[in-house]
Order: structure tokens, then C-alpha cells, then sequence
């Protein structure tokens, strides 16, 4: 692998955009300009990426791609102080915004690693994803998103419900992190068609039918480019919310407990049976600032950080308002090569978002 391109002009991108964007906490140009030398030589070659909030840079992730020769270039947004449910991430130039539609949040947590990557600023950024804070992000913003299985990768989360995650320009720079941070990685090349099943709201979920037909249609135009074959059946399971909930409380009781115990037996059933399950990732488009009322953005994703599962975001399309949406991709558990391979080909599959006005023009409110 050749030096990347000048570490200079990816720097001198940053300071233009993000004082639109905001999506950075911290930019590092001085310690990025003087490791690129050294890196240089090694594997990743100077790659610069950015890590998710202040300890982003302490992350098993981030230490991994600068052993291999990766930049750090800053430390980017998470939600500031009383955003419960709002997702919204707060940089050093005030509140993140969607590189899309400046009105609506990027989603979080990982808001501003999704932002900068949208916006063409660094082409991977580290996120982690305890109910959805990787893949949500990721749709919203139009780019990829992958929650790893929980417990593969190292997680400060003593719940047990977070897990390291990536958001990346392509499929593509997915593979670059999990090369060099997973141990043992190895590239799996799909067999297609694959087998799937498709649920729009895994049976409890009240998904927004514009939401819903985004991904319908990405799974027709995968099924016509003979990338998936569905199967009969989807996936239907109990609303996790609760569970999830005592889970990171720490008070689990007997109620809980058994929805997450009959979630886990109908997942294994399922992935014994049908390798990939596509749903869309959110029930609802991106929200503005204010939060999403009384919807949960992470309906549909937090039931696979209750179960450990990997799970993906690609992009699917638009909503009529012109917010991106995402096709969520679940596989079994420690399937994350298999996943990852998969996503390439629904990604080959689904015509890319292009650059968002953001990109070009710089956000406004």
C-alpha cells in the first residue's frame, strides 16, 4: 500500500467543513502531520481516521489501526448532557448536524463519526453500539455502519450490551478495520443468491410505512439482481425494549429476563435455518434536534444487542423528504467475516447515495 494522499488536505478539509458540520470534538493536525511519517511505512500506510468521543483514542479499536499504520485526525461527537432519546451530537462548534438535511440529526451515539464520514472528511471512524449508536447513525447519514458480536472486540460496557463498531465510506474500509483489529479476520466471499428473510417491523414494532418501503424496495432490487432469494417466514419477536432497559440498569427480573431468553430461542432458530435477516434499521426517519416524541429510533436495533448478534447498515434509498434510510443486515452470531462479505454485495447491489449538500456546499440550519 502507497502513503495516503496528503494528510495536509484532509486537515485543511476538516477546519472548512466542521465549523458547518460540527461534527469533531477535537482535531489533532500537529500529532496527525507527525506521525504520518512512521505510519507511512507501515501497513494502513497513513490512513486517517476518527474515533468516537474523548476516549476514542484509548479505544482496543483505535489502538489497533495506529499499530497498523492508521492517523488519528480528532475525536469526534457524542450527545452532550441531557440528550437521553434526543441523539443528537455535541461538537466543539456547537450541535452535529446531518449532512443531508441540517433540520434533522445524524443519529448517535456515534453522531459526528457518522457525519465526518458522510461528509467525505475521513473515510473510516471508530464507533462503539450499545442499542443501535453504530447502525442508526449510519442510515441516517447514508453511509456503512457494523456492530461486531458482542464480546468479540474488547468493550468498556460492563452490561454487556455494547460493542465495537465502524462507520465507513464503503463496505471496503469496513474490511480495512476488521483486517486489522480483529484477529484471525478473513475475507469470506459470498455464495449468491443469499438465502434471506425480510421483516419491516420483526413483528412489534410500528415502522413508518415511507421507512418500510424503502427497504422493500432495496430487497426487490437485490432479489432482481440475484443477490438475496427470500425465504418463507420473517422473524418475529418480543419487544426488547424492557429487557434492554434492566439489562443496563442492572435490575433484571423474572419478566425481562424471559423475553430475552425467548428472543434468543427464536433468533437461533431462525439463523439455524436462514443465514440473513434484512429489516430496515429504524422505524422512523431522522428526527429534528428536539428528539424523536415518544418513537424509539432503536425499535429495531437494540434486540441485536441484547442477543449479541452482528448486524449491519447499508444504504437503501430516500424518504420523499430526502433522508437517507438504511437496510439493516443481521447474521449469526461470530459471523461478522460472513456479514461483512455480504454487505459488499447488497452494497454492489444498491445504487450508492452520492454526496450529500453538505459535502459540497457546507450545512446550514
Amino acid at each position: 500500500m502507497t502513503a495516503y494522499r496528503d494528510m495536509s488536505a484532509v486537515l485543511a478539509s476538516i477546519a472548512r467543513a466542521d465549523p458547518g458540520l460540527r461534527a469533531f470534538l477535537d482535531v489533532w493536525p500537529e500529532d496527525a502531520l507527525a506521525r504520518l511519517p512512521a505510519a507511512s511505512r507501515l501497513p494502513l500506510a497513513g490512513l486517517p481516521f476518527a474515533v468516537k468521543g474523548p476516549a476514542g483514542l484509548r479505544s482496543y479499536a483505535a489502538q489497533r489501526l495506529i499499530a497498523a499504520g492508521g492517523v488519528p485526525v480528532g475525536s469526534t461527537s457524542v450527545p452532550g448532557p441531557g440528550t437521553d432519546w434526543q441523539t443528537w451530537g455535541l461538537g466543539r462548534h456547537g450541535r452535529t448536524l446531518n449532512p443531508w438535511r441540517p433540520d434533522r440529526t445524524p443519529g448517535g451515539s456515534s453522531a459526528g463519526s457518522a457525519a465526518a464520514v458522510a461528509a467525505g472528511l475521513v473515510p473510516l471512524a471508530t464507533g462503539s453500539d450499545g442499542a443501535g449508536s453504530v447502525r442508526i447513525p449510519a442510515a441516517w447519514c447514508g453511509v456503512f455502519g457494523l456492530k461486531t458480536t458482542n464480546g468479540l472486540l474488547p468493550s468498556p460496557d460492563r452490561s454487556g450490551l455494547a460493542s465495537a463498531g465502524v462507520l465507513a465510506a464503503s463496505t471496503a474500509e469496513a474490511e480495512t478495520y476488521l483486517r486489522w483489529v480483529l484477529d484471525g479476520y478473513s475475507r469470506v466471499s459470498p455464495v449468491l443468491p443469499l438465502s434471506a428473510a425480510f421483516s419491516p417491523d420483526l413483528g412489534f414494532a410500528e415502522t413508518e410505512p415511507e421507512v418500510a418501503a424503502v427497504a422493500r424496495g432495496a430487497v426487490r432490487r437485490l432479489e432482481a439482481a440475484g443477490v438475496v432469494r427470500l425465504t418463507g417466514g420473517g422473524c418475529d419477536l418480543l419487544d426488547p425494549g424492557a429487557a434492554w432497559s434492566a439489562v443496563r440498569s442492572g435490575d433484571v427480573r423474572p419478566p425481562e429476563a424471559e423475553v430475552r431468553a425467548e428472543n434468543d430461542r427464536r433468533l437461533d432458530a431462525f439463523f439455524a435455518r436462514t443465514p440473513l435477516l434484512l429489516t430496515p434499521v429504524t422505524p422512523n426517519r431522522p428526527h429534528g434536534h428536539e428528539g424523536p416524541g415518544d418513537t424509539f429510533s432503536t425499535a429495531l436495533t437494540w434486540a441485536f444487542n441484547l442477543s449479541g448478534h452482528p448486524a449491519a447498515s447499508v444504504p437503501a434509498g430516500f424518504t420523499g423528504d430526502g433522508c437517507p434510510a438504511g437496510l439493516q443486515l443481521v447474521a449469526a452470531r461470530g459471523r461478522d467475516a460472513e456479514l461483512l462479505g455480504a454487505a459488499g454485495a447488497v452494497e454492489r447491489a444498491l445504487p450508492g447515495p452520492g454526496a450529500p449538500f453538505a459535502q459540497v456546499r457546507g450545512p446550514r440550519e
